[in-house]
């Protein structure tokens, strides 16, 4: 049964400025996946080693965030999604102000994969939250704007940090999000309406079981199919036009190579429109419009060698994927009742088992030595998700 709020029931929370803030915890959590992507060059000056080594720094969070949803996720059912969100915010900004203050590569590691596991608490958490607060008519726009946030969290990331390397430190990348996370905990603690918790149990076998009752449901398996090919095709689509661009015949330097990821800010501005227009068609002619809208994006990208048009097509392909986002969240959170927790944590897991899956997939695709077989393969690859949502059923 959904918790309900511990508010008077005359009492009607402020929906709009609780979403705000949900988007904005979702921007600034999840930037710190992408925040040493710029950075990785000024490790390997700084502490002399190699790229590949450096590169853990990225790679060391994105794994323990992906095991973090696993673990703290299901505990937002037991303790309270607020608690979980508030709890998660105060551990996160500790460690990263701590990332700020260290000079060895070995416990930047360290620190990161800390960072990594604890960022892991809001995801889960803030999507079953929505769910607990929120009416029903204000739901899919809601988590189209938290959607928002996790997609321009990608760009966001990365422009700042390397703003702030090339204007300060690189140390004063994770002060500053430190400050940004104990601001923001300040602000859930104060705005954001306490949820009862659902008191469930918390043993392995508990968790076991409900992951059973959840994958036995063919919707589920169904939309969890779909959501490794997000970030799979996503961060595939971006690695692979930054290496294509830098080459003939276009030979972009890394700034201008950034200037066309911005651009990919303009599709994502459907995000919050999902709403909208799953009242018009329904959710899941949203989710399939989506998926088609960002296979064609794909396809073109292979076909067409004219700048204007990449650029276009790159955007075509995230307005997409911003349509796709908010609508697969929605049909997971309505269909998972009280282990909304769980249902999410698994999304999450997924979600970013594709986005580690992605490099190595395209890279793998870009030794072929064809930009144009790239780009199809990973239309290919999402047409399978688009194929798997027409066997939902409502």
């Amino acid at each position: 049964m959904t918790a309900m709020t511990s508010m008077p029931k005359h009492v009607e929370p402020n929906y709009n400025l609780i979403t705000f803030l949900l988007f904005w915890c979702a921007l600034i959590v999840v930037s710190s996946v992408y925040v040493t992507t710029p950075l990785i060059g000024v490790f390997v000056k700084e502490f002399q080693v190699t790229q590949t080594t450096a590169a853990w720094t990225g790679s060391i969070f994105s794994l323990f965030y992906a095991v973090g949803f696993l673990v703290l996720g299901p505990l937002a059912d037991r303790y309270g999604r607020k608690q979980m969100i508030v709890f998660g915010l105060g551990v996160l900004s500790l460690v990263t102000f701590a990332i700020g203050f260290v000079n060895h590569l070995i416990w930047l590691i360290i620190l990161r994969a800390l960072q990594g596991f604890i960022s892991a608490a809001f995801a889960p958490a803030a999507l079953a939250y929505v769910f607990d607060v929120f009416p029903k008519r204000k739901l899919v726009t809601t988590i189209g704007f938290t959607s928002f946030g996790f997609l321009t969290a990608g760009i966001f990331g990365q422009v700042v940090a390397g703003f702030i390397d090339q204007t300060f430190d690189w140390h004063f990348v994770f002060i500053l999000f430190g400050g940004l996370y104990l601001v923001s905990l300040l602000a859930v603690a104060k705005i954001l309406p306490t949820t009862k918790s659902e008191n469930t149990p918390i043993s392995m076998a508990y968790h076991i079981k409900q992951v059973k009752k959840i994958f036995a449901q063919k919707n589920f398996r169904l939309c969890y199919v779909i959501t490794i090919m997000l970030l799979l095709t996503f961060i595939g689509m971006y690695t692979a036009l930054g290496d294509y661009l830098k080459n003939a015949p276009f030979y972009l330097r890394d700034k201008e190579i950034l200037y066309v990821r911005t651009a990919g800010l303009a599709g994502m501005i459907l995000s919050p429109f999902t709403g909208f227009l799953a009242k018009k068609l329904g959710l899941l002619v949203v989710l399939r419009v989506g998926l088609a809208v960002s296979v064609g994006g794909l396809v073109m990208l292979g076909v067409d060698t004219n700048l204007p048009v990449i650029i276009c097509m790159s955007v075509v392909y995230v307005a997409g994927i911003s349509l796709t986002f908010p609508a697969i969240m929605t049909l997971i959170g309505e269909w998972s009742g009280n282990i909304r927790a769980i249902a999410a944590s698994i999304y999450t897991f997924i979600l970013f088992i594709g986005a580690s899956l992605g490099p190595i997939v395209t890279s793998g695709l870009m030794q072929t030595g064809s930009f144009f077989i790239t780009f199809v393969v990973l239309a290919l690859l999402l047409s399978g998700g688009l194929v798997a949502s027409f066997f939902i059923r409502s």
